[in-house]
């Protein structure tokens, strides 16, 4: 059996939708928990080819075992791929190990007999509302089509995009809170919405992933540890042909809390406004948390001695190093736009260049060394901003966070406030 790991679910901020009131069992018929100011708790979760995972989920948020309320989520939605609908199909249908019964109805009659109250509970079936596959456009029909599994970088994609607006209508609705479940589907579906829920994501919302024992979290024929039909057959490990059987009742199903940062009260300019994909989400909050870094950070150029201060820390540069960052230096200090590119630089860094060369100071100034000679092409540029990177980078601490501020892909300038920087 693996080792178990509790989380304990949050009080304070977490509405319960049932109380210890409503589990009267057998001395008295429990009462429907609802009312009007209680949100809407929403279940969401990712699945692949294991759709136990859906009933798993909900009997450990409905039977906790470390003394937390039980819950019951109003709604329940599942996000997927084509075959991973096809196997929720698998909930709906009779099974002859459950004498019959559907998983789903033989869940529902199981938490019934509890004395959990169900009215307005559980609502989940087969519909597009509730089994939303993922989709994808044709770049050949311009077609949405579903997608069966993510397979490459362009799924993945269109699995990160598919996800943020699936998590992005709950959460902008005040009256839900969210429940969103990483125990299903492939690891870059579990990655992708712990993503979208630390970026959009609020504070009463939850992120969660069911542990189940073994050999239970593999058997084909397990849903919940109370459900009906007796023992299930287990194969012995490493006996040929060898079957026992398990109580179902045996299995240990634990819900664990995964913590996320809600970024969202960081980013509310970002959040304001619709990114359109993921990835424009994720590079804006990227700009927005270097941005609130470099207003912290004091760079002093020493171009006599060739050397950089950033918040006390000093570093020596080479030739290249110190015409580059003194160049995309002053142009910051001076306000002026970033470059596009690196090659849109190149005119002026050269013009720089030769002004630095005719104001050499004495034979052993740093502007007489080879290295500067020659014309400033792309590849000088991004050696000497690479060099200087990894300088910032080795010396960690706030030297780290420059070089966040350094040229990247579709910016070439330094992006710190020009009252930051000073030059002697």
């Amino acid at each position: 059996m693996k080792p178990k790991i509790k989380a304990r679910q949050p009080r304070s901020s977490q509405p319960r939708a049932t109380t210890r009131s409503a589990l009267q069992g057998a001395k008295g018929s429990a009462p429907n928990p609802s009312s009007a100011s209680q949100p809407e708790i929403v279940l969401m979760a990712v699945t692949g080819m294991s759709p136990a995972i859906l009933t798993e989920t909900l009997w450990a948020l409905a039977n906790p075992n470390d003394g937390a309320e039980p819950l019951l989520p109003h709604r329940i939605i599942v996000v997927t791929t084509s075959q991973g609908r096809e196997r929720l199909g698998e909930l709906f249908q009779p099974s002859r190990q459950l004498n019959g019964s559907t998983p789903w109805d033989a869940l529902r009659e199981a938490l019934r007999r509890r004395g959990h109250a169900l009215e307005g509970r559980l609502r989940f079936g087969q519909t597009a509302d509730d089994i939303r596959v993922i989709t994808a456009t044709d770049p050949d029909t311009s077609r949405s089509l579903e997608l069966p599994d993510i397979r490459n970088r362009a799924d993945n994609e269109a699995a990160a995009d598919f996800l943020l607006e699936q998590v992005r209508a709950i959460v902008e609705n005040p009256d839900t809170q969210l429940i969103a479940s990483i125990a299903g589907g492939r690891k870059t579906m579990s990655a992708l919405l712990y993503a979208c829920m630390t970026l959009i994501g609020r504070e009463t919302d939850r992120l969660t992933h069911v542990l189940v024992s073994e050999p239970f979290e593999t058997l084909r024929d397990f849903w919940f540890p109370a459900q009906p039909g007796g023992p299930l057959p287990v194969k012995s490990p490493g006996s040929a042909g060898s079957v026992s059987s398990l109580s179902p009742a045996a299995a240990s199903v634990d819900l664990a809390d995964v913590p996320f940062v809600p970024l969202r009260n960081l980013f509310e300019r970002e959040f304001s406004r619709k990114p359109g994909t993921f990835l424009r989400l994720v590079e804006n909050c990227r700009i927005s948390i270097r941005q609130r870094a470099a207003a912290h950070l004091k760079l002093t150029l020493d171009t006599a001695r060739a050397e950089l201060e950033v918040n006390g820390q000093t570093f020596r540069l080479s030739p290249s190093e110190m015409l580059v960052i003194w160049f995309l230096a002053r142009r910051a200090k001076q306000g002026e736009p970033p470059y596009t590119a690196y090659k849109d630089a190149l005119d002026d860094l050269n013009t720089f260049r030769q002004e630095q060369l005719a104001d050499k100071k004495d034979f052993n100034d740093w502007r007489h060394a080879d290295s500067l000679r020659a014309e400033a092409d792309d590849r000088f540029l991004i050696k000497a901003v690479s060099e200087i990177r990894e300088k910032l980078r080795g010396r960690g601490g706030d030297a780290a966070l420059l070089a966040a501020c350094l040229p990247e892909k579709g910016r070439c300038s330094l992006d710190i406030p020009g009252s930051m920087i000073f030059i002697k």
